[in-house]
């Protein structure tokens, strides 16, 4: 990976071709599904996506009866809830939000477990092999799945057993949660991949800097600054973890660059970034 701050993240990426469509914001050609798989080959360097689209198309295959024989929308969902739930286990834990292989498709695939939004793409993926339309929902604290009607919307929580909610539901749980009304109606509109990308790579983050683990962390910002380059904050975050994870020469160019926009109150903390990334330099050399 290069350690420059102006890197070249097409090239960079060249091997991730969905990953790459969404650097150019071209969300309608984008199959998220390869995408977060490609996510998932930064830590499994050799894996083969081909076992996770067989298993995908044959969970379609499944529910091409069930869904001839749905007349309404919520038997529609029942029989996909039925299939991934029931039939094969899939659903959330409680325990799982500390592993990294829970935002993995093909390790939520292994392990019949994950979070709720690598558990909403697996609907969602499922779902368009069946020939229906499932689109992701990025709610405060809780990514849902959105089947549109010709009436409200229906939702799915993939993470609570397939639990199918209406859209009144939905707005009750988040108010609730303290969101305020006015934003209530936003959060229940449909993102496209580069959002859900951009969850789920929020997601790994928040998880290894909590366990320090900063290598795989570093890969993970790695792409979000390739997603945001202009952005301040991934910027900073891109340096600090680079040092973190014994890249201190590249972020010592990024701090150069984060001293130049920074606000006053974070200058402090952007001078001792680099003082240490100095000192890590120091040692190596």
């Amino acid at each position: 990976m290069a350690g420059h701050p102006e890197m070249d993240f097409v090239q960079v990426f060249s091997g991730d071709p969905e990953f790459t469509k969404l650097l150019g914001r071209r969300d309608d050609q984008v199959n998220l599904t390869a995408a977060a798989l490609e996510l998932a080959r930064d830590v499994y360097p050799q894996l083969d996506f081909q076992p996770v689209f067989d298993w995908i198309a044959a969970r379609g295959a499944e529910l091409q009866g069930p869904l001839a024989g749905a007349a309404t929308d919520e038997q529609v969902l029942a029989a996909i809830v039925e299939c991934l739930v029931h039939r094969h286990g899939v659903t959330g834990t409680p325990d799982i939000y500390d592993q990294a292989d829970a935002s993995f498709l093909h390790k939520v695939i292994e392990n019949r477990t994950g979070i709720p939004i690598s558990l909403s793409v697996l609907y969602m993926a499922v779902a368009e092999a069946a020939g229906l339309t499932l689109r992701g929902v990025g709610a405060p604290g809780h990514f849902l799945a959105r089947l549109d009607t010709i009436d409200k919307p229906l939702f799915v929580d993939a993470f609570r057993d397939g639990l199918v909610l209406t859209y009144r539901e939905c707005v009750a749980r988040l108010s609730e949660q303290g969101v305020e009304r006015r934003l209530i109606r936003r959060a229940l509109e449909p993102v496209g991949p580069r959002a859900i990308i951009l969850r789920m790579l929020n997601n790994l983050k928040s998880l290894y800097a909590r366990q320090e683990d900063w290598k795989p962390c570093r890969r993970v910002q790695h792409r979000l600054l390739a997603l945001q380059p202009a952005d301040y904050g991934e910027r900073r975050d891109w340096a600090v973890i680079s040092i973190r994870a014994g890249h201190a020469a590249g972020a010592l160019e990024m701090l150069e660059l984060c001293l130049k926009t920074c606000p006053a109150e974070e200058r402090e903390f952007l001078e001792q970034q680099k003082v240490a990334a100095h000192g890590k330099l120091a040692q190596w050399n």
